[in-house]
């Protein structure tokens, strides 16, 4: 099988040798010409072995998708199928194969989950689309989810957009999960006097017990690598997802209390001082009498 790649980075670049070292040929083209295979969206259709070629997209969210897709509508053709791997919001998927299809071309979008450790270990994939266009991609999943059962590594979702709504849940228990990790770390880094090895509790939690995983084992080598986390800010970003998450609870009306409390923690993390913090002080003042501390002095 031969596939396109759009966008070469760390996901994309990552997928592509992954594909290759499976059997599966892969032209690559990335809008860094050092990265690229081929020049233009056009070579990259071209070069591609007919009928019912295959482009896969791996490029960021909303307008970088939004163009490339736009292009590849005018360089392929009726039977050809697009993979949008990113992280598209998943009614953008059905008004891009909307737009797709008008042209017949196919279009399937897939979650993926496994960030810098995919290429060893392989990544979780969740896929939305026709069931015929899933059955083509079929050499194309297995040759990037995990060895093992095939539904340990891999589901088709739903239709268009569902790979994408499950990959959004998926990032919000995310959320929830490294949230309560990383308050478990800070409760046990507060009683110095109590616990002499935080890094030694945590690593001792990946064997046997109950919140063994993954992300317990990254949270043991990164305080292996810098214990006390000195050497990294606590100002933490958000892709997007977990909002979305939140949004889609709303509409839902489904409770999500854990997910939502991770998602404005790390909005705290970015507020070198809280003004809801200090307007809890100041209430604890008024009604209680509460000592409150000087402001911190300004950098």
């Amino acid at each position: 099988m031969h596939i396109g790649m759009v966008g070469l980075g760390r996901m994309g670049g990552n997928m592509a040798e992954r594909l290759r070292a499976a059997g599966i040929d892969v032209t690559g083209y990335d809008a860094n010409p050092e990265n690229s295979d081929v020049a233009t969206l056009a070579d990259l259709a071209a070069a591609l072995p007919q009928p019912r070629r295959v482009v896969w997209v791996m490029v960021p969210a909303g307008e970088p998708t939004a163009a490339v897709l736009t292009e590849l509508a005018t360089v392929l053709d009726e039977g050809d199928i697009v993979v949008e791997g990113g992280n598209s919001h998943f009614e953008a998927d059905q008004a891009n194969a909307a737009r797709l299809a008008e042209r017949g071309i196919g279009y399937v979008d897939v979650g993926v989950s496994g960030g810098i450790w995919g290429r060893e270990n392989g990544y979780g994939l969740m896929a939305g689309g026709s069931g015929a266009d899933i059955d083509v991609l079929l050499p194309v999943f297995d040759a990037l989810r995990p060895e093992g059962p095939r539904e340990e590594g891999f589901v088709h979702a739903g239709p268009v957009g569902a790979g994408h709504y499950a990959k959004m849940v998926h990032n919000g228990i995310e959320y929830g999960l490294m949230q309560a990790y990383a308050e478990g770390y800070e409760l046990l880094e507060a009683r110095d006097d109590l616990i002499s090895d935080v890094g030694a509790i945590f690593a001792a939690w990946q064997r046997g017990t109950v919140v063994r995983s993954w992300l317990l084992d990254l949270m043991v080598r990164a305080v292996r690598e810098d214990p006390g986390l000195d050497d990294i800010s606590d100002w933490v970003d958000d892709s997007g997802e977990g909002r979305w998450t939140i949004e889609e609870a709303i509409n839902s009306a489904v409770p999500v209390p854990v997910i939502s409390a991770a998602l404005f923690a790390r909005f705290s993390s970015r507020q070198p001082s809280s003004p809801a913090m200090r307007a809890v002080a100041a209430l604890r003042q008024q009604f209680g009498g509460h000592a409150t501390r000087a402001a911190r002095p300004s950098a």
